[in-house]
């Protein structure tokens, strides 16, 4: 921990001598411990080391505030900083707002993010990845409840069924903290480091079992500019499942016993909503 500690504060020394005279810095928080704040009076700006390489690419389409500069070190780190925003999180009972659904379309639909993407040589997500590395994840699992075998099984047996009419850019971490409205009403997404090419189901399954009552579905997907569809319910579950088996291996390793649970308890609803509609789900 202290070594940490020392690491953090150098790279607060390196990022106030980059900045120059009167600007102070100080950790933003967050889990990956790379965000800071520097202020200068009244003056403020968001950094962040090595964040995503298509930033620039998300600041000039508004999904996320304005990029201010890029420079790199001579280490090696990128340094960006970005204009700060005056605003807050959304609350979770706020991401049934339409702009919501209109931003989320909006990055789902970019060619432009799609091509940085694939300019960088991002391997999209597929069914069969996700399996494999759950697969791998459970193998080096000390102990396993028997339904996450169960919800493996379910993955694999429908992995053919849930193939894409496309495939866009995800975020693939919707949670309602990382949606910040300004004080401008501006609606931003941050914290783009999950972000990955896959399914656009991965995110709207997401975002629409956490948050929205599945009696709003249809005006909600109305708003982002689908129709609710047997094939696009089906791809939603399916990763739920497969999300929700994530993290409950992510706190499983971390020894996080009642955080798994009430993830399990969430993968035993999902499956039994599976045992309980067949028309629902091809092939049960």
């Amino acid at each position: 921990m202290k070594y940490l500690n020392d690491q953090m504060k150098m790279r607060v020394k390196l990022l106030e001598l980059l900045l120059g005279e009167g600007w102070n810095v100080e950790p933003a928080g967050g889990a990956t411990g790379e965000a800071y704040i520097a202020r200068a009076g009244d003056r403020r700006i968001f950094l962040k080391r090595n964040s995503s390489p298509f930033l620039a690419v998300l600041s000039a389409e508004g999904i996320v505030p304005k990029l201010l500069w890029t420079k790199r070190l001579e280490n090696g780190d990128v340094i960006t900083a970005q204009q700060w925003v005056y605003g807050r999180e959304l609350k979770s009972s706020e991401m049934n707002r339409t702009d919501v659904a209109q931003l989320l379309s909006k990055i789902h639909r970019s060619s432009e993010l799609l091509d940085m993407f694939k300019r960088i040589g991002n391997t999209p997500l597929t069914p069969e990845w996700i399996i494999e590395d759950l697969q791998n994840q459970l193998f080096h699992l000390s102990s396993s409840h028997p339904l996450l075998q169960r919800a493996l099984a379910y993955l694999s047996k429908y992995r053919e069924l849930v193939q894409p009419p496309r495939m866009v850019v995800c975020h693939c971490d919707i949670n309602h903290n990382n949606w910040m409205v300004s004080q401008a009403h501006n609606l931003y997404l941050i914290d783009w480091d999950s972000a990955t090419v896959a399914d656009p189901a991965l995110d709207l399954g997401l975002l629409l079992y956490w948050y929205i009552p599945e009696a709003e579905w249809d005006e909600w997907l109305h708003d982002y500019g689908l129709p609710m569809e047997e094939n696009l319910f089906f791809r939603m579950h399916w990763y739920v499942i497969s999300q929700t088996l994530h993290s409950i291996i992510w706190h499983l390793n971390r020894n996080e016993a009642e955080e798994a649970d009430a993830w399990l308890n969430d993968l035993q609803q999902l499956i039994d909503k599976v045992n309980a509609s067949t028309s629902e789900f091809p092939g049960e």
